[in-house]
């Protein structure tokens, strides 16, 4: 009785011990990516090189830009450059009418009226240090005046796509019908990166502006915390570059950054945070705080995933007039794409587009369809698919679909018709009108009778 009751505790334990062996399911440990709720009015975050938006709050909300106006103003003094219109070593001089009007207590790099500087140090006073007066220097020297400048703001953030911006000054100085969106920013953004001087003065901690005809040398310091703790400690982001921040007491603080980590590149927005005391007497100015969360979760909880590779037979597209009856078709490059952690190519959904009525002869590498790649409604990317492999045309079976796409147009058979009806109609003549003829055109038959022998 002890032995069977030893063997039965023996047994159990065997078989809870079976249990605790079995691995957890794979998709069971996936855990989602959590929202980061970023403590302001509006925040997007975009992978740089996909273009992926991995979080938007807002996103298209009007608000106040405050210095990220200054973005815009870069973008559009490097274009004129690019075409020409000013040179980066050119100097201009501060006019009154470039100082006229700014705020006593705005940012400024205290350029003076008559003062001559190069056009690649305004960028960087108002780059670095925000300097409003640089603004309407470089306003009126690419446009001939401030007013023609903001038109020219304008029509370029509309040629951008942006829908819910407005400019009023090249500054940012507060004014109720000055104001843009976080997506918009992300956009006007997005051009001016496409600049390496642009992101080269964004990206300084401290510079150096040499003396010029009205004030002795310049140290320009950087507003932006994430760059350097000379202005404020304890907001240093090592992965952080640029971009440009921005603060009234109407927009709150404000920051377009960037981030890169190994391979991966990251864009963000952040408007409308506050300064925040806390009960240490601390004050956390959440633009810099947010940002740097924003990219922690962002580069977190994202990863750069293949989806699709060029060795993927997704489907076989029939093929007429060939001895082959199909071709296997595959993308036409391989696909990555930047996903949630949580998220594998296994999740995501496939539509094929393929063509009907593919006719040989067809050739390896011929476009013949598309797949789209999307989860929850969200479409990631649309991929050519394209033929594996030549396909030869059958010369019997190409002959006879020629022949019967030959008699099969409608030009054909209306002539087919017509002649048809034309041989009836000589066949329906010749029956009739011949018969008259031969009935009531033949000569009378002579009546051979005995007249009798003449004398």
């Amino acid at each position: 009785m002890k032995f069977k009751r030893l063997f039965s505790v023996f047994l159990l334990l065997t078989v809870l011990a079976g249990f605790a062996a079995v691995p957890a399911a794979a998709d069971e440990t996936k855990t989602p990516v959590p929202d980061p709720d970023i403590q302001a009015k509006a925040a997007l975050l975009v992978d740089w090189d996909t273009e992926t938006v991995l979080y938007a709050k807002n996103e298209h909300t009007e608000l106040y830009p405050a210095s990220l106006t200054k973005i815009m103003t870069a973008l559009l003094t490097l274009e004129a450059v690019d075409q020409g219109k000013l040179a980066l070593d050119q100097e201009l001089t501060a006019t009154a009418s470039a100082l006229d009007g700014l705020a006593a207590d705005g940012s400024t790099a205290g350029i003076k009226v008559g003062e001559t500087m190069t056009v690649e140090n305004y960028l960087k006073c108002m780059l670095i240090v925000s300097a409003n007066e640089a603004c309407d220097v470089l306003a009126e020297g690419v446009s001939g005046s401030v007013s023609a400048f903001v038109d020219a703001m304008n029509a370029r953030a509309a040629e951008l796509g942006c829908k819910n911006t407005h400019f009023v000054n090249p500054n940012g100085l507060h004014d109720s019908q000055h104001y843009t969106s976080a997506w918009d920013l992300y956009l006007i953004t997005r051009e001016a990166l496409k600049y390496p001087e642009f992101m080269a003065v964004c990206d300084m901690g401290v510079a150096e502006i040499p003396a010029t005809n009205l004030s002795e040398s310049r140290r320009l310091r950087t507003t932006n915390y994430l760059l350097s703790n000379w202005r404020a400690a304890g907001y240093l982001y090592p992965d952080a570059h640029g971009i440009k921040t921005g603060s009234t007491s109407e927009a709150g603080h404000c920051l377009v950054s960037s981030a890169t980590r190994g391979s991966r590149s990251l864009i963000s927005v952040v408007l409308g945070a506050e300064r925040v005391v806390g009960e240490n007497g601390v004050a956390d100015v959440k633009s810099f705080s947010e940002t740097s969360r924003l990219f922690e979760w962002g580069f977190a909880n994202f990863s750069t995933q293949t989806v699709l590779t060029e060795l993927d037979m997704l489907a076989d597209v029939p093929v007429a007039l060939s001895k082959i009856d199909s071709v296997a078709v595959h993308p036409d490059r391989e696909v990555t794409l930047v996903l949630p952690n949580d998220v594998g190519p296994e999740d995501l959904e496939r539509k094929l587009t393929l063509e009907e009525n593919v006719q040989a002869p067809v050739s390896a590498g011929q476009e013949l369809g598309s797949v789209e790649l999307s989860r929850n409604g969200t479409v990631y990317v649309s991929v050519p698919l394209v033929a594996l492999n030549d396909v030869e045309a059958s010369k019997l079976l190409t002959f006879w679909f020629n022949v019967r796409e030959f008699f099969g147009r409608t030009s054909v058979r209306v002539a087919l018709i017509v002649i048809g009806l034309l041989i009836l109609a000589g066949v329906v003549w010749k029956l009739t009108m011949g018969r008259r003829r031969y009935r009531y055109g033949r000569p009378a038959r002579r009546t051979r009778g005995y007249r009798g022998r003449r004398r």
